[in-house]
């Protein structure tokens, strides 16, 4: 099996070097949760790399968004060009659930729009992960959602070898079995074709070629990789492999038995409807499912089979799906007998740990909705993301990776490596106070000095409104400005950051700069307005994590305007402080001069995948019964702690002005 080769022009340097050599000691000695506290511009990737080299085995690094996930799945493409490095995230260009609102009895289709190279990605890390050994998956939150059998998808592969005999009828039914169909006229992934003596097969992780298969009478004689478009022989194979077309392969050998139990279940909870007077509920859930059944006997597939797969993967009620997790434990058991023979590292945790949290609890209250009124069967509950003790069950060790390192990590953590020092020399920012009283004409003034020098700056609010106002202030001043809040979607926000790399913006104004973990070098100064509004918005963590945003120049500074100075204020500045004097420190010792990271402007990665953000629905208070309103507020407000655990400040400030009208009519 290949091995990691790490490939890079740089050799760790700072505290890299000590930040690899105490990570590794600690996984040798078996240490299930350690934590690298690295600053922004210390290299943490490159750290991670050198991890993996050392290790040797399988990883998953999980991610808080898409767009982090896409930057670090190519860092990583280019630290193992030789290895297998892949992306894996939510498959959905857009993504509608199947709900039922009893108030309004709005019944809700499923409604999706499968991005299909996304797809193509997903197959790819799952097949390579389960034939391989040298594979890195970068992962968004999505890896903690059912998946499917790792065993049947594995074991239900077919290996095609050159010089053997096989009936084609009887091969084209293994490949409709594994969810391929058969398509004469549109060839593309997860289909095959017959012409003649040729049977053409697409797989479902190919980027543009297919696999030609010729035959002489029942022997296949040639194998051939061809260009979808140009036709053109790219390579001639002895074997290859082909998995199913879906995660969610349902095993023909398994269908008699599932049907048998969901009509037990189903007559069972038509049984429970009815004694609860639910007589149209007791219709419409037979109708249904009835409806189901005859699809999976009559072609071994229904959409929303994934509600089903509790029978079809042998699961107890209330066990949890099986998710990408299961995929690196079933590999770890056919390569070592062990399930934990991998690695997992957490970037940005402070973030991913709360998002990984909170995925059951809205899942499970959408679907107890759709059984209650007879929609779904109580068997789809069990088709849901990990409750988070479940995730903790099928953790490895584990490695954090923060600026900002939780509570969460805090209490598990076996040890903690500090990687402060930057190879660069760069110091974090300077912070300077300065009172709010003409916080605006006083931050265009000094944005004016900045873009003098060529230098671009990033302003952070706490209200979408202020952030549109002062931008349009700012145009009337001559200033090359755009703003970002959630209403932007993910592909214009890479956008308008990159085109504020290139100089076409000299500022960017917002109430979260954090999400796409900015990494901007021409950024000199952060204006951090009304920093004393203490809340979520202006919280140490939020503070430090923007004031990092600074520390990629050799000239970057934070400007806080304030009337006072707030515990986290002070805390983000004596932290900011604290790594000041040890990088100064290192630097007089090693005779270093303080460089700006140079890095080039590459096209967007993430073109053609990005993922809308979806704005929150202005609620209409005067349409929500007043005994509902209390009940509305509460869920709200679990809604808007989640968002600000996880830095989506503006959701949670959406959240909160929502919250803030319900309190008001509720008196």
């Amino acid at each position: 099996m290949p091995k990691f080769q790490l490939q890079s022009k740089f050799k760790p340097a700072g505290d890299q070097p000590k930040a690899i050599k105490q990570l590794n000691a600690g996984l040798d000695n078996n240490k299930k949760f350690q934590t690298l506290l690295g600053v922004t511009g210390s290299g943490k990737t490159f750290t991670m790399a050198n991890i993996i080299a050392k290790q040797q085995k399988p990883t998953l690094i999980i991610s808080h968004n898409k767009t982090l996930t896409a930057q670090l799945a190519s860092e990583f493409q280019e630290f193992f060009p030789n290895n297998e490095v892949h992306y894996f995230v939510s498959y959905y260009d857009y993504y509608q659930p199947e709900a039922y609102i009893a108030r309004t009895d709005t019944y809700i289709e499923k409604e999706t729009q499968i991005n299909e190279e996304i797809e193509r990605l997903r197959h790819a890390a799952t097949q390579s992960l389960l034939t391989r050994n040298d594979v890195i998956i970068v992962a968004s939150v999505s890896c903690i959602y059912g998946l499917g059998n790792p065993g049947d998808y594995y074991e239900h592969s077919i290996t095609i070898e050159t010089g053997k005999n096989y009936k084609r009828q009887q091969l084209m039914r293994q490949l409709i079995t594994l969810q391929f169909t058969r398509n004469d006229v549109d060839f593309r992934r997860g289909t095959f074709r017959v012409r003649g003596e040729i049977l053409d097969i697409f797989p479902s992780l190919s980027l543009d070629n297919y696999y030609r298969l010729t035959f002489f009478g029942d022997t296949l004689e040639k194998i051939e990789s061809v260009h979808n478009i140009t036709n053109d022989v790219n390579g001639i194979f002895e074997s290859f492999e082909i998995f199913p077309a879906s995660h969610y392969f349902a095993p023909p050998e398994k269908t008699a038995d599932v049907v048998v139990n969901i009509k037990k279940e189903l007559a069972s909870h038509v049984d429970n409807l009815k004694k609860q007077g639910k007589i149209a509920e007791a219709q419409r859930i037979k109708q249904r499912t009835e409806f189901d059944i005859e699809m999976m006997e009559t072609v071994g597939y229904v959409n929303g089979i994934e509600n089903y797969s509790r029978y079809f993967d042998g699961r107890a009620p209330g066990e949890p799906s099986y998710t990408l997790l299961d995929y690196f434990r079933y590999a770890g058991n056919m390569r070592s007998n062990n399930p934990n023979d991998w690695l997992m590292f957490i970037d940005e945790s402070h973030i991913t740990i709360p998002q990984i949290g909170g995925m059951y609890a809205g899942d499970r209250s959408r679907k107890e909705n759709l059984i209650n009124f007879g929609f779904r069967l109580p068997s789809a509950l069990d088709n849901r993301p990990l409750q988070f003790n479940e995730f903790e069950e099928k953790i490895p060790q584990l490695i954090f990776v923060s600026a900002t390192p939780g509570k969460y990590e805090q209490d598990h953590q076996k040890q903690i490596v500090e990687q402060i020092i930057r190879p660069t020399g760069l110091l974090d920012p300077e912070v300077e106070i300065r009172p709010t009283e003409n916080q605006i004409h006083d931050i265009i003034d000094e944005i004016k000095k900045r873009v003098a020098k060529k230098q671009r700056v990033l302003v952070t609010t706490i209200t979408k409104k202020l952030s549109e106002e002062i931008t349009d202030y700012m145009i009337e001043q001559g200033i090359k400005v755009q703003y970002l809040h959630s209403e932007i979607v993910t592909l214009e926000r890479l956008e308008i950051l990159q085109s504020l790399r290139q100089g076409e913006y000299d500022v960017v104004v917002g109430i979260n700069l954090l999400r796409e973990g900015l990494d901007l070098p021409e950024v000199t100064l952060i204006g951090i307005l009304d920093a004393d509004k203490e809340g979520f918005l202006r919280s140490d963590t939020s503070l430090i994590q923007t004031m990092g945003r600074a520390a990629r120049h050799s000239e970057g500074k934070v400007i806080m305007y304030a009337d006072k100075i707030t515990g986290s204020m002070q805390r983000a500045i004596d932290e900011t402080n604290r790594r000041r004097t040890i990088q100064i420190k290192y630097n007089k010792k090693h005779n270093i001069t303080p460089t700006t990271i140079q890095k080039d402007i590459k096209d967007n990665y993430l073109k053609g995948l990005a993922k809308p953000v979806v704005d929150i629905p202005k609620i209409d208070v005067s349409k929500i019964p007043k005994e509902e309103r209390s009940r509305l507020a509460k869920e709200l407000t679990m809604q808007m702690e989640l968002a600000a655990a996880n830095l989506e400040f503006e959701k949670a400030a959406t959240l909160r002005d929502q919250i803030n009208e319900l309190n008001q009519t509720k008196k």
